[in-house]
């Protein structure tokens, strides 16, 4: 299983570099100068042209794009990611403390997803043919149309703007103020919820059906098994492998695909800086951001491997074999 792992993440290394690559080249491909933005309506002006190139120099931006490249690969290997253009502050400063209130709407969205989907799919799948199982399966379609940031908007409308239940924007630390912290988070973990909803209960719903039909689950209700020990120990177990799939690729996604919601409810985030950092064309964070991004879609998957290993006996004799 080790080797296994440690081939996992030599596979994993190639995928981070060509991240870089890409969204090296794309930013710097991208209309628009971060001196002349910095400097704002005196990057016209002839009088700050000299200041203008020396800043240029400063951050490197003369040398050719494949040179940029590398220097600042090798700096981000030593942990250097540099200083933002627009605030002068370290970038990797700037990500870990937005971070964790990324994390926190992420997992809050996920386990939304999981306490109703995981049900869901079960009864759905269960009952397959049933008006039960087509009420799941459009509710599940319904929540996978709905636009995020639609579904965002219609929740302020209702509980921030109508019945001003709860706050509209920003964000309070959990350890500061638990409950503020709460009503801050229940609406923005509520839009990636539904679709969270959704995507467990359609993608689980469908092994569950398949898993349902297998000799094994015959010959286990055969055996006199309760109900409740044939879903939990068999049904559910096997139809998990599905589960760890979804989980793992909707964290790798979610760590980029939030800046939406984090825009629609001032949410202060990851992906709220990634935005400044695009409007603004600072491309340090822009950078460190994506590298982020690639390493954490890389250890969620990562993880799913080693748990499909003690979910399915079959793959750790396989692991064994490589």
């Amino acid at each position: 299983m080790a080797k296994f792992i440690f081939r996992r993440i030599l596979q994993f290394i190639p995928i981070i570099l060509l991240s870089t690559v890409l969204v090296f080249t794309i930013v710097r491909l991208t209309p628009g100068d971060p001196v002349e933005v910095q400097f704002g309506p005196r990057a016209s002006d002839a009088r700050y042209a000299e200041s203008i190139e020396s800043y240029r120099r400063e951050l490197g931006l003369e040398k050719p794009i494949i040179i940029q490249y590398f220097l600042w690969l090798k700096n981000v290997v030593q942990g250097d990611f540099g200083e933002s253009i627009r605030s002068q502050q370290p970038v990797l400063d700037l990500i870990l403390e937005k971070l964790p209130a990324t994390l926190e709407l992420l997992f809050a969205g996920i386990l939304i997803g999981l306490i109703f989907g995981i049900p869901f799919a079960i009864i759905a799948g269960l009952n397959k043919g049933s008006l039960i199982d087509s009420s799941v399966s459009i509710i599940s379609v319904s929540g996978l149309a709905i636009p995020g940031f639609w579904l965002g908007m219609i929740l302020l409308w209702i509980f921030a703007l109508k019945l001003k239940w709860l706050p509209a924007s920003g964000h309070v630390p959990f350890f500061e103020d638990p409950v503020e912290n709460l009503k801050r988070l229940i609406m923005p973990a509520i839009t990636l919820g539904v679709y969270e909803i959704a995507l467990v209960t359609r993608f689980l719903r469908a092994e569950i059906v398949e898993v349902v039909q297998t000799d094994y689950i015959r010959f286990a209700r055969v055996k006199g098994l309760s109900g409740r020990v044939v879903i939990g120990r068999h049904i559910l177990k096997n139809a998990m492998l599905s589960l760890v799939t979804i989980i793992a690729l909707e964290i790798g996604y979610l760590l980029g695909g939030v800046v939406v919601v984090e825009q629609v409810f001032g949410w202060p985030g990851i992906g709220w800086l990634a935005y400044q950092a695009i409007t603004n064309r600072d491309y340090p964070i822009i950078q460190a951001i994506v590298v982020l991004i690639a390493v954490g879609y890389a250890l969620t998957n990562l993880i799913a491997d080693i748990l499909y290993g003690y979910l399915d006996p079959r793959m750790r004799i396989g692991a064994k074999s490589l």
